[in-house]
């Protein structure tokens, strides 16, 4: 990690949509994330670089390919994590951070499915693994994120 940590991105890149989140200046917390199809986070990450973005924490999974050569045109620095068990680890963090309610709550961990996609804490998890710490996430991102996904549909 550089010292300048919070300019920089983290993005799960998929075949359909992508999981992005930026964190603050500090490293502590996310202060924006979204889950959208590759061109609308190209966007994003364009209109952060013109705000102080350095750099994109890119999974290295499925669809990977060709971002490194598009976050490099955009004056980009990257920097690829492993992203092995990073579904499963959205998936517990997504019931840390939305406790389950109702008889949810009877179900076992491991058999309660979220009600939404997960991509955008598979990239928190890029992130983390790669500042070698964890962070915050404001309970508006998720309204945000659910207001945004119900949009899109």
């Amino acid at each position: 990690m550089t010292s300048n940590g919070g300019r920089w991105a983290a993005l799960d890149p998929g075949r359909s949509k992508c999981g992005l989140v930026r964190c603050d200046a500090s490293c502590s917390f996310v202060m924006a994330a979204l889950i959208a199809p590759a061109d609308q986070c190209l966007e994003r990450l364009t209109a952060w670089r013109a705000d102080g973005l350095e750099g994109v924490v890119l999974g290295d999974g499925t669809g990977s390919g060709s971002w490194p050569r598009q976050l490099r045109r955009l004056g980009l620095a990257v920097s690829q994590v492993n992203e092995a068990g990073s579904t499963l680890a959205a998936r517990h963090r997504y019931w840390q951070l939305q406790p389950a309610r109702g008889w949810l709550q009877l179900l076992p961990p491991g058999l309660r499915l979220p009600p939404r996609p997960l991509d955008d804490l598979a990239a928190q998890l890029l992130l983390e693994r790669w500042l070698g710490s964890s962070l915050d996430r404001d309970t508006h991102l998720e309204a945000q994120l659910l207001h945004a996904l119900h949009k899109s549909m």
